[in-house]
């Protein structure tokens, strides 16, 4: 692989101050890929001040929308002119299968195309008259972009989370400094070079790789940032969200979930069975909105358990470049480590497991894991409240509605739910009376750039994808004006 030993910052490619490097490891056979610059506070705020630069000095934010939207489009079309090349890059970066990476990646391409439409409408809608109670006076609110933009993203979808903040900030016509996961570092790397061949101007986008506390640190708490962006764990971004309060920074947090999925028994069990395992085994489970406490009426869970436990065995596990793959390997060992423990400790708690855990026999290397699939989880136990981020599914029966509502709600967390019933008035009633950001019904997980994006409770703050991604990196500034010929005549007569 090519050489990824030098931050983007100022529209160059720059070695880290203090020459650091840190390796990041292909999780289907535990080799080194690549050895990855690491960015220090010194390059944090090299890189800060750059974009500083750009949005105080530079062209960005004094474009108009239609000009920002032709950059943004031709960002979109560097991704998919190399969408096989990046994908490859992804899946050996983080262990997904090829055909999810290639997904992601198209998602990535048609994020800066969406909000490149948005940009547009900037231009006509930047400004909106307000109906005043004095008519001597005029006013409009007016749209302007928030500033700079600091963005750390994780590692469970590097290019498509690196594209939900890039795309809407430089919309916008913010600047960003964007750290990417150390785990998953290349593609963002591989997305500033894009940017740049797009004529993206100096300082605009700046990509610096690091370790967390080395890197990530250094920008949530930089005085020169206006607007800080994280998705990840809520520990780190109970972190983030302290330093930007010592600021009275704005700020968006998207993070963990529990999300339930509740399945009553009218449902096709079939129907079921497949929503259930998309909704915890793609991508290893490791997604933040993952519906991994399934909630399934008392008339069809044994039956629909066999099912699901015969279905999740015949997963294939493996490599993700090889064809037929549906599980590649947990991200890395560090993250192996947790969803074991996690495992452990549910045995230990008195659930059943009822399938997965062990490493698959064909496979010596990599951090690879069965699927698992609990049965019998106590409402109380930790793998029941708690996000595993892995490949494993609790189980619970209920007996009615209203007390599928309430367990679904008894979690610290509300990012997102699903609901599964042939009664489409029941799903609707359930659906509105679910506390959480995203709900879907009859399915799971099905994700779409114009809808809203986040969560309820610990789950996070604001909104990312559509419209309301776009404001987020928007401040809103009343002007009015005095047009009478009178003199106001409140101090001189």
């Amino acid at each position: 692989m090519k050489s990824y030993e030098q931050l983007f910052i100022d529209g160059r490619w720059v070695a880290p101050v203090n020459r650091g490097r840190f390796d990041t490891i292909d999780p289907s056979n535990e080799e080194v890929i690549a050895s990855v610059a690491a960015a220090t506070a010194e390059d944090i705020d090299i890189a800060v001040r750059a974009a500083r630069k750009a949005f105080d000095e530079g062209p960005w934010p004094r474009m108009r929308g239609a000009e920002r939207a032709a950059v943004l489009r031709r960002i979109g079309k560097g991704i998919r002119d190399r969408l096989q090349e990046l994908a490859e890059i992804e899946v050996r970066d983080n262990g997904k299968p090829l055909p999810e990476a290639l997904w992601d990646l198209g998602d990535a391409a048609g994020c800066f195309e969406y909000y490149a439409g948005l940009a547009e409408k900037l231009d006509e809608h930047a400004e909106t008259p307000i109906t005043l109670s004095d008519d001597r006076f005029s006013s409009v609110a007016r749209k302007e972009p928030v500033g700079v933009a600091g963005a750390i993203i994780p590692w469970n979808f590097p290019m498509l989370m690196a594209a939900w903040k890039v795309a809407p900030a430089l919309a916008a016509g913010c600047t960003m400094v964007l750290k990417p996961s150390e785990l998953t570092p290349l593609t963002a790397l591989e997305l500033a070079d894009i940017a740049a061949n797009a004529d993206l101007p100096p300082g605009v986008l700046n990509v610096v790789t690091g370790l967390g506390p080395d890197a990530g640190a250094p920008l949530s708490t930089h005085p020169g940032i206006d607007k800080l962006a994280f998705t990840g764990s809520v520990p780190t971004g109970s972190r983030i969200m302290h330093a930007a309060a010592r600021d009275i920074k704005n700020v968006s947090l998207e993070l963990g979930g529990k999300s339930p999925f509740i399945v009553f028994d009218d449902s096709d069990i079939d129907a079921a069975v497949e929503w259930i395992m998309f909704g915890i085994f793609w991508n290893q489970g490791e997604v933040c909105s993952a519906t991994s406490r399934v909630l399934v009426q008392r008339g069809i869970h044994d039956r629909l358990l066999d099912r699901l436990k015969e279905e999740t065995r015949k997963i294939t596990i493996g490599n993700g470049l090889k064809d037929g793959v549906l599980l590649g390997p947990i991200v890395s060992k560090g993250q192996l480590d947790k969803v074991r423990d996690a495992v452990e400790r549910g045995v230990r708690e008195g659930a059943r497991l009822v399938t997965g855990g062990g490493r698959p026999a064909h496979l010596d290397k990599g951090y690879f894991m069965e699927p698992v699939v609990f049965a019998n989880v106590s409402a109380d136990s930790w793998i029941w409240n708690e996000e595993i981020f892995g490949p494993v599914v609790c189980i619970r029966a209920f007996d009615d509605e209203a007390e599928a509502v309430r367990s679904a709600n008894d979690s610290r967390f509300g990012l997102a739910a699903a609901v599964m019933s042939r009664d489409l008035a029941r799903c609707e009633r359930v659906a509105r009376a679910l506390r959480a950001g995203i709900v879907w019904i009859n399915c799971s997980q099905p994700t779409f750039t114009e809808a809203p994006w986040g969560g309820y409770k610990q789950s996070g703050i604001g909104r990312e994808l559509g419209e309301w991604g776009l404001n987020n990196y928007l401040e809103t500034k009343q002007i009015t004006r005095y047009d009478s010929d009178t003199p106001w005549g409140w101090y001189i007569k």
